[in-house]
């Protein structure tokens, strides 16, 4: 039995709305010599939430590691924390400011690969924008479209996504009109 949700948007400002909290804007950082990028690659993001990258209504800080893909379904160590949306503005605008955050993410980062601290300054690798879930990132030399499920169950969630991404939809069609 396939089970799926979908929920009804009421209108487009209400899309928006949903699309602006869909979209963090999420910027990559490291040391010079790229230590995190080496490590298997380690991954450290900070994201904003809303509709204004001067202004946002939410941030978190993130460490991606130890990813691995077989058979086409990716499982990877992430670690999330919430950040004060203004503390993270602080880290983007300067983000050797990222190695003075208290935060589990930044001891760890520290202890295990020696990023964050004078010798090892954070600075910021660039980023990018993305919507999650159906993720069409944007970057300075093209666009990549990809399908994200995040499960706990990620051989039945692809399975179930190849299923969907293989089949026709006709019944709007059929019915003459758009169904509930």
């Amino acid at each position: 039995m396939e089970v799926e949700i979908k929920l009804r948007l009421p209108d487009a400002a209400a899309h928006r709305r949903l699309s602006s909290f869909l979209a963090p804007r999420l910027l990559r950082t490291d040391a010079p010599a790229r230590p995190l990028a080496a490590a298997t690659a380690a991954q450290r993001n900070v994201r904003l939430y809303g509709t204004d990258d001067r202004d946002p209504s939410r941030a978190v800080l993130t460490l991606k590691r130890r990813p691995r893909i077989d058979a086409g379904v990716s499982r990877v160590e992430e670690v999330v924390e919430p950040l004060d949306p203004a503390l993270a503005l602080t880290c983007i605008d300067n983000p050797a400011h990222l190695g003075a955050v208290d935060s589990p993410i930044v001891r760890l980062v520290s202890d295990e690969y020696g990023v964050g601290g004078d010798k090892a300054p954070f600075v910021c690798l660039g980023g990018f924008r993305n919507t999650r879930e159906l993720d069409e990132t944007h970057f300075d030399f093209g666009t990549n479209y990809e399908l994200e499920c995040e499960t706990a169950e990620p051989d039945q969630a692809k399975e179930v996504l190849e299923r969907l991404l293989t089949s026709n939809k006709f019944a709007c069609f059929m019915a003459g009109k758009l169904l509930p």
